[in-house]
């Protein structure tokens, strides 16, 4: 049974698209713990994410690297965290995280960050450009 995550991909649950390419796709967390909280995931389904194969594993390190600079140029941020988090959704996953201190990456039990629809759009249209232009 395909996961949430490849539901998303194949375009049978909406979403805030970032980025996408041949191998990974990235789109924003609906419940973010910043403004461009971003998800970074392999189109091919694996559980978990240190078992992905050689190549999936360097190349979404790349992929998300890229992001990681793209979200910099639009997010006010010191930093861009990076954790792989979460036993919900059984789809090996990256989150990307604009912080400006440390606590910003305390995922246990955090309010997320209400955004309205606008400006989800807003920011995944922001970032999607900022990682286009860097490509």
């Amino acid at each position: 049974m395909a996961t949430i995550f490849t539901k998303i991909i194949n375009g049978e649950i909406p979403c805030y698209k970032v980025a996408e390419s041949a191998d990974f796709f990235a789109f924003l967390d609906i419940r973010p713990q910043s403004k461009g909280h971003t998800l970074v995931v392999p189109k091919r389904e694996v559980d978990y994410f240190f078992d992905l194969e050689e190549d999936l594993y360097t190349g979404i390190m790349l992929f998300a690297k890229q992001l990681a600079k793209a979200i910099e140029q639009v997010i006010p941020c010191k930093r861009v965290g990076m954790v792989v988090f979460g036993l919900e959704v059984p789809h090996a996953h990256i989150h990307l995280i604009p912080i400006t201190k440390e606590s910003d990456m305390n995922l246990a039990g955090a309010t997320p960050v209400s955004l309205t629809e606008e400006e989800f759009m807003e920011t995944a249209n922001q970032i999607a450009t900022a990682f286009n232009s860097l490509g």
